[in-house]
């Protein structure tokens, strides 16, 4: 395979930011899973230099007033992402995916196999992360689970260097064959992230199966699809008595799976995206293609228990799915490939739909957005504490704006939340008391 040439030289614009000596912010909320104080925040050298009531600012290289309406949080991790590198890079690679995940205060991704080879080898998992390197984002490529994801054999995952696998894009339809990746998960500490779907249940559909569907003359795509796999996979963990993570939940089927097996002990942890909880289905009668994805935007009734499912706690985490496609691709609704991109948008969803309407602190988001994801893959979560490196996003808890697909950061645009109104936007991201990013109005 040849990946590429010269990496040091196309990552080189991200590795000219320099860190400031000192930074001061002013009248900011320090927030993280357990707490949030309004104060202020120095960083030094790198470093978060004292936290508190700090009066001499004479000394800091910038002085930025929160004004009391700015958040400090460590930033936020998304463990589902498709950067398309290699082998799809007219979509999105590794650097213009990580300048959208800054922009949205991301700075850990785990970026999904299905490239083009699949990411099923040791060379492939060192293109990606020398590629990231010098980008202040931490990319983690997930393993395939089967080799070149063709469902048909298992290799040695521990061997190329990677902390989650997945066939994401396409289940594993053999369930003996997820069953023995399982046994093999619990010897070398590996998560198996799980797409669930029926491809024979599928069978064409681009949309969810329903009303719309039928009123449209469109196939679509069953809901037993989803439930029916993300129950197996509840049944196989339980007999390897292994971890299993469940992709982009979409369907009351399937947290209802979950919520269950999570309180008979089984080691099941999902995940959702935030057009699960905001959109329904009402959506694809536009016939824009840029509101398609797999799974595909379902009814009220799903997407109100995928939001009470955020609110009680069945789904651990919010990831965004982020999957490029180009304007042409996105042109055709019937042909067009399934997939939105998100990473610049998500904490704005989370913050308008949970946090500005009262329903979910902001500690809460900070668990679900940072701390969480990165727990599951066995990572350090950053913490705001004295001492601690300088890594966190500033945030105008605030500020609205409206999306704007060619102001988004991504190669492509094919954002779900095109036009939407959001409360609440990153201004700054900081990794190693670098600037990584910075919004211009700031």
């Amino acid at each position: 395979m040849r990946c590429g040439s010269d990496i040091s030289a196309i990552n080189a614009d991200f590795k000219e930011e320099q860190a400031l000596n000192s930074i001061l912010l002013k009248n900011v909320r320090i927030v993280d899973t357990e707490a949030s104080v309004t104060c202020d925040l120095l960083v030094r050298d790198g470093k978060i230099a004292k936290i508190g009531e700090i009066s001499e600012n004479k000394d800091a290289d910038r002085v930025i007033d929160g004004m009391g309406k700015m958040a400090v949080m460590p930033p936020l991790f998304d463990m589902h992402v498709h950067f398309r590198d290699p082998g799809l890079t007219h979509k999105e690679d590794v650097l213009t995916g990580c300048e959208a995940a800054l922009a949205g205060g991301v700075t850990g991704v785990v970026c999904m196999p299905n490239t083009k080879p699949p990411i099923d080898s040791r060379e492939i998992v060192d293109y990606i992360t020398k590629k990231a390197e010098g980008t202040g984002v931490e990319v983690y490529p997930a393993g395939c689970v089967t080799k070149g994801m063709q469902g048909r054999e298992l290799y040695d995952h521990a061997s190329i260097g990677v902390r989650i696998i997945s066939d994401d894009g396409r289940p594993v339809e053999n369930a003996e064959l997820l069953r023995r990746a399982m046994i093999e998960s619990n010897k070398n500490g590996l998560l198996i992230a799980s797409h669930c779907e029926d491809l024979n249940i599928i069978n064409g559909g681009i949309i969810n199966n329903g009303a719309v569907s039928e009123e449209l003359g469109i196939k679509g795509m069953d809901r037993a699809s989803e439930d029916s796999v993300t129950a197996r996979e509840i049944a196989v963990a339980m007999s390897a008595n292994a971890r299993i993570h469940i992709c982009h939940v979409s369907t009351r089927g399937s947290l209802d799976f979950i919520r269950d097996a999570k309180a008979r002990g089984v080691k099941v942890t999902c995940e959702t995206c935030p057009h699960y909880f905001m959109y329904t289905e009402e959506k694809v009668r536009s016939l824009d293609a840029d509101y398609r994805m797999n799974p595909p935007l379902r009814t009220e009734d799903d997407r109100k228990a995928v939001e009470d499912a955020v609110l009680d706690g069945t789904i651990d985490c919010i990831v965004t799915d982020h999957a490029p496609h180009t304007a042409e691709e996105k042109a055709d609704f019937r042909k067009a490939p399934n997939g939105v991109v998100g990473l610049e948008t998500s904490l704005a969803a989370m913050l308008t739909h949970f946090y500005h309407t009262g329903k979910m602190p902001l500690e809460r988001i900070v668990e679900m957005m940072s701390s969480t994801p990165r727990k599951l893959l066995g990572l350090e979560a950053p913490m705001l504490r004295e001492g601690a490196r300088a890594d966190f996003i500033l945030v105008d808890l605030d500020e609205e704006w409206t999306v704007n697909p060619d102001e988004l950061h991504s190669r492509s645009h094919n954002t779900v939340f095109k036009g939407e109104r959001f409360k609440g936007r990153n201004l700054m991201t900081v990794t190693n008391g670098i600037i990584r990013y910075e919004a211009q109005h700031l």
